[in-house]
């Protein structure tokens, strides 16, 4: 009876640990899809509300030597949303999904968001990645704007919420093509990102900029070790010493300033853009 009674025990406390358990896993909603045959492996991290179609282009330019896995990320440009979106947490099953795979040091390449993220996975997993290309962001985006910013323990971002949950889809289009206006010269593609910005849940892009935008990497950035390639917009030129002195800690950066257009390097200055990659991999 006794024996039978410990039995139960044992198999009661099993299950209710492995309830407990699977309770705390995170559901990731992160998408990927994976292009090219290349013994190398590239991750690529799209910003702000954009699909991992930023990139189409760039990983079409290095499919022969690369595999492109394309992260599109949860609650973005129509994909699956979190219910509780964090940048950090997808920064970590970034890595989880590189270890899942066995993919040997990949190179990661982000913009925006995207290249935040960047510098915060080869901070953190400093022996993951090989090498980082960081696309028009900084260490600090709130910085840029105010030279005293300093992160807090709970930024205050209901304004911005309750003006964003209130518009209409027609309404957030018209903000999104206007906001790019200033962003991207390439029209055609202007309206792409418009609507990619509308498809997303609305929810996700709040938590997800209010989280970024008080976000402050310019002194964890020192832990970087590996080889980084910073590509800005033209008009960044014209600001150089406060946006390099964001970057002062990271002793392994090489900045470079576009020729021409505007924050979607990619499609503004696609051949400088491309040939700056293409030789920084090689």
């Amino acid at each position: 009876m006794k024996k039978s009674f410990f039995l139960f025990l044992i198999l009661a406390l099993g299950a209710l640990f492995l309830n407990l358990f699977a309770n705390a896993q995170t559901t990731s909603n992160l998408q990927v899809k994976v292009e090219g045959k290349g013994k190398q492996a590239a991750i690529f991290i799209p910003g702000f509300t954009c699909s991992g179609d930023v990139f189409k282009e760039t990983a079409a330019a290095l499919d022969k030597n690369y595999t492109c896995h394309v992260f599109t990320m949860p609650g973005y440009a129509g994909a699956p949303a979190d219910s509780t979106p964090s940048i950090e947490r997808w920064a970590d099953e970034i890595v989880a999904y590189v270890r899942k795979n066995k993919l040997n040091k990949p190179v990661i390449i982000g913009h925006s968001l995207g290249g935040g993220m960047a510098l915060m996975l080869a901070t953190k997993y400093p022996d993951v990645f090989s090498k980082a290309v960081i696309i028009d962001a900084l260490p600090c985006l709130s910085a840029a704007f105010n030279p005293n910013f300093k992160s807090v323990e709970h930024p205050d971002c209901s304004k911005m919420a309750a003006r964003i949950m209130s518009m209409s889809d027609s309404a957030f289009y018209k903000m999104q093509i206007t906001n790019l206006e200033r962003m991207i010269v390439d029209t055609v593609h202007r309206a792409d990102i418009a609507m990619w910005g509308v498809k997303s849940d609305r929810k996700t892009y709040i938590d997800t900029y209010c989280e970024f935008s008080n976000m402050d990497q310019r002194q964890s950035i020192a832990a970087i070790k590996i080889p980084t390639l910073v590509l800005f917009e033209s008009v960044f030129a014209n600001y150089k010493p406060a946006i390099e002195s964001q970057y002062t800690n990271l002793k392994t950066a090489t900045l470079k300033y576009a020729t021409k257009g505007l924050h979607f390097i990619m499609y503004d200055d696609q051949e400088w853009y491309l040939n700056q990659i293409t030789e920084f991999l090689r």
